[in-house]
C-alpha cells in the first residue's frame, strides 16, 4: 500500500507538472514555429541596452539577442525585445513572456536553486561599486547616514546593505524601479550615491549631462557574472543559448571576425575553425540547427570582442576597459568551452 500510495502521489505530482514542463521542452520548436524570438532586456542602460535617437536598441544585450536571432533563423530581425524592470524579469520569464533574457542577470546560487530558471553562461564579469558626486568622498566608508539610490529586485540592494552592516555604519537606501530613476534622483540631489555594478555606473555616467561632475569609486564589493537566464527543465534550449553564446567567444580565440568569417571558411584548415563556421556539420546537427549558425552570426554582428568594443570600447562614450572580460589568453576570465 506504502508503495501504491508513492506511485499514485508521483503520478499526481507529474499530472500537475506536465503541462508546465511539455511547455518548457518546446522552447526551440515554439520559437521557430512563432517565427520570432522573443527577448528579454533591460529597461535602458547604456552599453548593455539602450534606443538610440531613431528609438534602434543597441547595446551588448541587445546584440546577443540579435546574434541569437540570426543563428536560429538567419535573419537579424527576426527578434522582439521585451524592456522588463529587475524586479519583473525573472516572474516573466516563468511566465513565459519571454524566451530568454539578457539583461545583466547575475548567477546566484539562491536564484539557480529557488526560481525555477537556469542561468546557462556568463557573458560578462563586473563587480558592486558606487558613483558619487565629484570630491566628494575617496571611499566608500566615508558615506556614513548617505542616502543611496538603488534598484529595487537586484542583487545591488543586498551588497550594498551587507557592506554598511559589515563595518557598522548606517545609511538611508532609496529605492527604485528602473535605473534611469534612481539616476535622475542622484543628479537631482535626492540621494548622495547610486549603488550598482561598476560597467551600468560607467554607462549611466556617459549618459548625464556633465560626466566629469561625477566619479566612480574604485572599490567593488561583489562578484557579478551575468549570463542568460532560460526557464529550467528546457535541455535542448539550454544547448543553444550555452553554444551560441560559447561560439561568439570561440571566434575571437580564433581570430574569426565580422569581416574575415567568409574568407576563413573557405580557406581555413584549421579542422576547429572548420566546424565552428559550418564547413563540416556536426555543431549545428548536433543543436537542430544549420550547419551555418554560428558562421551566419558572427558575420551579422561579430565576436564577442566586436560586441564588447562596439558597446563598451574606445570608440564608444562609455570606453570600459576589457578588464576581467578579457580573454583568458589576456589575462581576463572570458573562456570558451571546447566545440569539439
Amino acid at each position: 500500500m506504502l508503495t501504491r500510495g508513492i506511485i499514485a502521489a508521483a503520478a499526481f505530482a507529474c499530472a500537475l507538472l506536465g503541462p508546465a514542463t511539455a511547455r518548457a521542452q518546446q522552447t526551440l520548436e515554439a520559437i521557430k514555429a512563432r517565427g520570432q524570438l522573443v527577448c528579454g532586456i533591460g529597461t535602458g542602460v547604456a552599453g548593455f541596452g539602450l534606443p538610440d535617437s531613431r528609438g534602434v536598441w543597441q547595446g551588448m544585450d541587445i546584440d546577443l539577442c540579435r546574434g541569437l536571432a540570426v543563428a536560429i533563423f538567419n535573419d537579424v530581425n527576426k527578434v522582439r525585445f521585451v524592456p522588463l524592470s529587475s524586479s519583473t524579469r525573472f516572474t516573466a520569464l516563468g511566465a513565459g513572456e519571454v524566451d530568454v533574457l539578457f539583461r545583466t542577470s547575475t548567477q546566484t546560487m539562491l536564484r539557480d536553486v529557488t526560481l525555477g530558471l537556469r542561468h546557462v553562461v556568463t557573458y560578462f564579469y563586473d563587480g558592486h561599486g558606487f558613483i558619487v558626486r565629484a570630491n566628494s568622498v575617496q571611499k566608500v566608508a566615508e558615506m556614513r547616514d548617505a542616502t543611496i539610490c538603488l534598484v529595487q529586485g537586484t542583487t545591488n540592494e543586498q551588497v550594498t546593505a551587507d557592506y554598511f552592516r559589515s563595518i557598522n555604519t548606517p545609511f538611508r537606501p532609496l529605492l527604485f524601479e528602473r535605473t534611469d530613476q534612481a539616476t535622475a534622483a542622484l543628479q537631482a540631489g535626492r540621494c548622495d550615491s547610486f549603488g550598482t555594478d561598476a560597467s551600468q555606473l560607467a554607462g549611466v555616467r556617459s549618459t548625464m549631462a556633465k560626466p566629469a561632475d561625477w566619479t566612480i569609486l574604485p572599490e567593488r564589493f561583489s562578484k557579478e557574472p551575468y549570463g542568460a537566464y532560460i526557464r529550467r527543465d528546457d535541455q535542448q534550449w539550454f544547448d543553444v543559448v550555452r553554444w551560441y553564446t560559447t561560439a561568439l567567444i570561440e571566434a575571437e580565440e580564433q581570430g574569426v571576425t565580422q569581416a574575415n568569417a567568409e574568407e576563413m571558411r573557405r580557406t581555413s584548415p584549421n579542422p576547429n575553425t572548420r566546424r565552428l563556421l559550418g564547413v563540416t556539420p556536426e555543431l549545428g546537427e548536433a543543436l537542430k540547427l544549420d550547419r551555418s549558425w554560428a558562421y551566419n552570426a558572427v558575420r551579422a554582428l561579430g565576436n564577442y570582442g566586436e560586441l564588447y568594443d562596439r558597446s563598451f570600447g574606445p570608440e564608444t562614450n562609455i570606453d570600459l576597459p576589457r578588464g576581467p572580460n578579457r580573454l583568458w589568453t589576456q589575462g581576463g576570465l572570458v573562456y570558451a568551452l571546447p566545440m569539439r
